[in-house]
């Protein structure tokens, strides 16, 4: 079983059934280094998922036996399927930034792998013009940060490129690599994807998280903060060119993202944003999430609701990014009243002459339940309004 017991990465123990309290149990693996996700049990050993930095990789422990890698062709996000433990070896799923989730089959005798044709290939499922860098980036307090950078082959590190980065960093979420074929459409214009693991997340386990919640949260925009000087710094794009993007929670990142620095942000974007958290307490799924950001019934949690709030640190006569917030009108978890009252407020504060723009599908919710069509809709929009910005930097 797995435990919080020994590790706040997690640890594997062994419980016997005959003598099942704690103190006989056998430890089984406990790593330093890793973050364990999720295990199967085969005939022939235990697997474990584990992950580095949000890059997973699989574990094979023999019964009885030390933990060795298997040799995964390709680094990403991997989805273990749980076979007949009568069986022996094991059937994974793997997808990456730039290919679409393959389905490989472990032969433990051979310790091979072998691609299935269980998940065809599309068109676009699997470019061979895109590369990833894996990258760490200092943040304010000397921290570094995991950022995952995605482009075509060649381009330029010249500042021209228009560059989408992208965060969440709550609740210990992790932004697995995962490949999603409408971005094509972004790198065949030349864009760069960037992916921010902030701190908030889950990508470094319990202490990462830990690190952006409550009254620390504010590492969580900083942190992007510092991916986003990091892109300009390395000649990925430049702040004429570079979008931030934030979803449900995110809208704390690039809510005070942007507040905190006008001047980085071409466009923001915040989608079924949380960007008035000091209201937090008023809505119907408020509740909820009083353990993770904290409650205005207290003075720390007050103070650190505030700090969170995009709508609160808005400020008159400030150069603000051209911002698009897009909110399905029947969200349950973030009520859409939320991001329509920050659009006003900022339609008021920026002195930028950029457009401030609110879209509301009446027919969508929080994300969760959206068709493809919508989503692809949504996605357009984006897509649209950042290129717009991008190809009229010669104008306010």
């Amino acid at each position: 079983m797995m435990t919080y017991k020994e590790s706040p990465h997690l640890s594997i123990i062994k419980r016997s059934l005959q003598h099942p309290d704690a103190s006989h149990d056998q430890s089984i693996l406990t790593p330093s280094n890793l973050i364990l996700k999720n295990l199967s049990v085969s005939k022939d050993a235990l697997y474990v998922q584990a992950s580095a930095d949000g890059i997973d990789q699989v574990l094979r422990i023999p019964h009885g036996g030390a933990p060795q890698p298997l040799p995964l062709p390709i680094k990403g996000s991997v989805m273990m399927t749980r076979k007949d433990s009568r069986q022996t070896g094991l059937l994974l799923g793997i997808t990456t930034w730039t290919k679409a989730l393959s389905f490989y089959s472990y032969d433990p005798t051979h310790h091979t792998l072998r691609e299935t044709d269980l998940q065809p290939k599309g068109l676009y499922d699997a470019p061979d013009d895109l590369v990833t860098q894996e990258v760490q980036v200092k943040s304010h307090d000397g921290v570094f940060v995991p950022l995952s950078i995605v482009h075509k082959k060649g381009i330029q590190l010249d500042g021209t490129n228009p560059c989408w980065l992208m965060g969440y960093g709550s609740y210990g979420a992790s932004m697995d690599p995962v490949y999603e074929n409408w971005l094509y459409a972004w790198y065949e214009r030349g864009g760069v994807a960037a992916f921010a693991h902030v701190r908030g997340g889950g990508e470094k386990g319990e202490d990462w998280h830990r690190g952006g919640f409550q009254q620390t949260k504010p590492n969580t925009w900083k942190d992007f903060i510092a991916c986003a000087d990091y892109l300009i710094e390395q000649g990925y794009t430049s702040s004429a060119m570079l979008a931030g993007e934030g979803t449900s929670a995110g809208g704390i990142l690039i809510g005070r993202a942007m507040t905190e620095r006008p001047d980085l942000f071409r466009v923001a974007i915040a989608r079924s944003g949380s960007l008035n958290p000091v209201r937090i307490d008023t809505t119907a799924n408020g509740v909820s999430n009083i353990p993770e950001f904290g409650s205005c019934e207290t003075e720390a949690g007050f103070k650190a609701l505030y700090e969170m709030d995009a709508y609160l640190h808005l400020q008159d006569d400030m150069d603000y990014p051209a911002i698009l917030v897009t909110h399905g009108i029947t969200d349950p978890r973030v009520e859409p009243w939320i991001s329509a009252k920050f659009v006003a407020r900022a339609q008021v504060a920026t002195t930028s002459h950029r457009p401030v723009l609110l879209r509301i599908d009446y027919q969508a919710g929080h994300g969760v339940g959206s068709t493809k069509t919508q989503t692809y809709q949504e996605r357009a929009d984006i897509f649209a309004f950042m290129l717009w910005q991008f190809s009229n930097i010669a104008s306010p």
